[in-house]
């Protein structure tokens, strides 16, 4: 960046201030609310009604909706929302999307994860059958307003500086989110139960809501892309332009490259995600109380989650995208070990605590290098759907097996305790992050031969 384009603090404070940055905190916070409600924390309210980790580790295969909302990006690319168009492209799918979460969260929290049938317009069911479907429905609409907002975000962006302060919001309003579904639920469930804290969860959906309402505005790119490029939709070439066109666009640019960006990206949180779905059954498993875990989470967990975000930043403005993806693919596997040795140590309190501030620092370091680098891969006529497909690919793998993560515990734990099956298994996610790290490796190899040839030709 040269002198006379560089921002001063100033500009930096103005920017700031705009309307959009706040609606981008706000809306990052509506995204990253139902991830763990769908998640992890599910997990917890399951195990503590006495559900068996394969179940939990199955039911985590509603996170999936998250991995292949690449499928429907497409359509939410090129169509308004029926009802809320009027508000715009994409301010009428966010709204429409948060308010079928907060309804199946609602669902979840009538329900509820516990034995025995239900009767359904006359039909019986199994009421953790009924709960599995609410949770899907909750993660199918949360993925859809992940691509909205994404979407949002990318084409509201004055400039690359712009781009990269909206995607910094993003990030803090996501974390908080989890922050507020990752760990004072925890609290908030040890004194009013899981259903209450649901019902809660759905309330806080109006964030979401009144960001869309009253601070976020039409981004000029998604005025109905389709009729911009005077290719109406459902034609076939419309068809074939909205579905196969952004990929297409991806390789063009990007050619024999794009194939080694997009397996580094789908392996890049491999560890994180296979083990997600056992954290929280292991804490109960373990004897280290959920009130005890959400404040941890919610004051050590939070100053190094937001510690490693900012050097991330940092980072990827010093040295660059790929060599703080690399430093990511070493931090984040590494955090996965530290809970081998809450295992070891019998679940200590001590321990517990430093290995959530090793996890939050790497969990924070790594998520932002990631989002900043997919963003700036990103084409303006296809934003949702190239983002929707690299945030796809990151999570693919991850959340296939995260599914058998319940299963594979139990296998390591035969002939052994439970715990030293929890041990093994947080050991063997670390060293799932190998390839992704010679994947970053060999990244920053052709990053250095690039700049080689630049500087040669110069």
């Amino acid at each position: 960046m040269s002198a006379a384009t560089k921002k001063t603090s100033r500009d930096v404070l103005r920017a700031l201030r705009q309307p959009k940055v706040l609606a981008m905190l706000l809306l990052g916070f509506s995204s990253g609310l139902p991830l763990y409600l769908v998640g992890n924390t599910m997990g917890y309210w399951m195990r503590e009604n006495g559900s068996e980790l394969s179940a939990i580790g199955f039911l985590s295969w509603v996170g999936l909706a998250y991995t292949l909302k690449f499928l429907w990006a497409p359509l939410i690319d090129k169509t308004d929302v029926p009802l809320l168009g009027r508000l715009g492209h994409r301010r009428g799918w966010m709204l429409a999307s948060q308010l079928v979460v907060a309804v199946a969260l609602a669902g979840m929290a009538v329900v509820q994860p516990q034995g025995g049938e239900i009767q359904l317009a006359g039909i019986t069911l199994q009421h953790l059958l009924v709960f599995g479907a609410l949770a899907l429905v909750a993660a199918f609409a949360s993925a859809t307003q992940d691509i909205v907002v994404d979407a949002w975000r990318i084409e509201i962006a004055s400039d690359a500086e712009e781009l990269g302060l909206l995607t910094s919001g993003t990030q803090i309003g996501y974390r908080s989110a989890l922050l507020v579904t990752d760990a004072l639920i925890l609290i908030l469930a040890t004194y009013v139960g899981w259903a209450l804290s649901y019902w809660a969860m759905a309330a806080l959906m109006a964030v979401g809501v009144g960001a869309v309402l009253f601070l976020a505005r039409e981004p000029a790119a998604s005025q109905r892309p389709e009729v911009a490029a005077h290719v109406p939709l459902w034609t076939l070439s419309g068809l074939f332009d909205a579905i196969a066109g952004p990929f297409l666009a991806f390789f063009r640019t990007h050619g024999r490259w794009a194939l080694l960006m997009l397996a580094a990206i789908s392996l890049y949180r491999l560890p994180d995600f296979v083990m997600g779905p056992m954290n929280n059954p292991f804490y109960a498993d373990i004897g280290i109380s959920k009130a005890f875990v959400g404040e941890v989470r919610a004051s050590v967990g939070l100053a190094a989650s937001v510690l490693g975000i900012a050097a991330a930043g940092i980072s990827a403005v010093r040295f660059g995208f790929i060599p703080t993806l690399l430093a990511g693919a070493v931090l984040g596997p590494g955090s996965n070990a530290a809970f081998t040795w809450v295992a070891m140590a019998g679940g200590d309190h001590g321990v517990f605590v430093a290995a959530m501030a090793v996890d939050g620092f790497a969990t924070g370091f790594a998520g932002t290098a990631l989002v900043a680098y997919m963003s700036s891969l990103t084409s303006i006529g296809y934003t949702a759907t190239q983002y929707a497909l690299l945030s796809s690919f990151y999570a693919l793998l991850g959340k296939l097996l995260k599914g058998f993560s319940g299963v594979a515990v139990e296998q390591l734990a035969m002939g052994r305790t439970l715990i030293d099956g929890y041990a093994l298994f947080f050991l063997g996610t670390a060293l799932a992050g190998l390839p992704a790290l010679l994947l970053c490796l060999w990244l920053a190899q052709r990053m250095r031969s690039q700049q080689a040839q630049v500087q040669a030709a110069g």
